[in-house]
């Protein structure tokens, strides 16, 4: 059979004007195999037979082409299928949780993943992680279930399966969950030495730095331009009885200082709610992280996570350059995907 997904992919790169690698094709191949044994009927039957793994977990260092890849082939695969962030995922899963409770209901994962199965055959969580102890214990049944019912997941995430949760709190009840992703998993690391989204034709537009008053006058400048002949006023959202009020908002741009919005009790689910009502945002003021503001810094991260997850432009202020954050020693792996994402949403278009 012929190889589809890598002459679609080569025409793609062809197309974007992305540089050819090899190490990325690589991965269309097992991509390619990975379509055959379980969404082709012939190719299904026949593996099914040798315990044909459900999973692709392809994992490896910020800006390698990950997220680029496994996106090329989900808008290829012509199946039921949704792209999720991981935290908006387990979201739903506990807000269904909850409502079933109120009902009395009981085998609550198996009703979730029958929901799930009569959406999706195919799941693509794109940098996946758990921090969440909560999500840490349940996981193991939920995706246990999830197999169980033939339901696929792709997935890409910086940590090997072996290292997920590492150091988190009661890891040993996470281990059931790992078990399952080996087995269920065809894992492949993405090794590739540059960072594409710092190469010259991703250039930072709207990361302005020093914090100083040059840079507040260009901010202020930048700001009036992308508001201008737009209402002002402010926006209440409330999440589960929690209000929190854009007081800066323009028709959908929002201007927040960084204690805002990482300096209080809020998580992926205030973060999704702000973010539906906003197609650009403008964030002051980020500090560098250390020991003492880890939880804030956790906070950014997945701030950071839900507006790349949305595609949405940001123009941000610091006091130093992108390449010059430091971080919580907890929290070093994870940032980087940050600092990669931050040249990336300061330099996408914004009309």
């Amino acid at each position: 059979m012929p190889n589809i997904f890598e002459k679609k992919f080569a025409t793609y790169c062809h197309e974007q004007e992305l540089e050819v690698n090899t190490n990325q094709f690589d991965v269309i191949k097992k991509l390619e195999k990975y379509f055959q044994n379980n969404f082709k009927s012939f190719f299904s039957e026949f593996f099914s037979k040798q315990s044909s793994k459900k999973g692709f977990y392809l994992y490896g260092d910020v800006g390698v082409g990950k997220t680029m890849i496994l996106n090329f082939f989900f808008n290829q695969v012509d199946e039921k299928k949704i792209r999720q962030h991981f935290n908006e995922f387990m979201l739903s899963f506990h807000d269904f949780v909850h409502e079933q409770k109120e009902k009395n209901s009981e085998n609550v994962i198996n009703q979730f993943v029958q929901n799930l199965k009569s959406k999706a055959s195919l799941i693509y969580f794109d940098e996946f992680q758990v921090t969440n102890i909560v999500d840490a214990m349940i996981l193991g049944k939920l995706f246990d279930q999830i197999y169980k019912e033939d339901i696929k997941i792709m997935v890409t995430s910086n940590t090997k399966i072996s290292e997920l949760y590492k150091d988190g709190l009661q890891r040993d009840q996470f281990k059931p969950f790992i078990k399952i992703m080996e087995d269920q998993s065809i894992e492949h690391e993405l090794k590739i030495e540059d960072d594409y989204r710092k190469s010259n034709n991703n250039q930072k537009q709207r990361y302005f730095y020093p914090l100083n008053q040059e840079i507040n006058f260009k901010i202020n400048k930048f700001f009036r331009t992308i508001t201008k002949d737009k209402k002002q006023s402010s926006m209440t959202i409330n999440v589960k009885e929690r209000d929190f009020i854009i007081k800066n908002y323009y028709e959908g741009i929002a201007r927040f200082n960084f204690n805002e919005l990482c300096d209080q009790n809020l998580g992926a689910e205030d973060y999704l709610a702000i973010i539906k009502n906003c197609k650009f945002i403008v964030i002051d003021q980020i500090p560098q992280f250390n020991d003492t503001n880890s939880n804030q810094q956790q906070r950014f991260i997945t701030l950071l996570d839900v507006i790349y997850d949305k595609n949405i432009p940001i123009a941000v202020t610091a006091n130093q350059n992108l390449d010059e954050f430091t971080s919580s020693r907890l929290l070093e792996k994870p940032f980087k995907r940050s600092i990669s994402r931050l040249y990336e949403l300061t330099s996408i278009e914004y009309n």
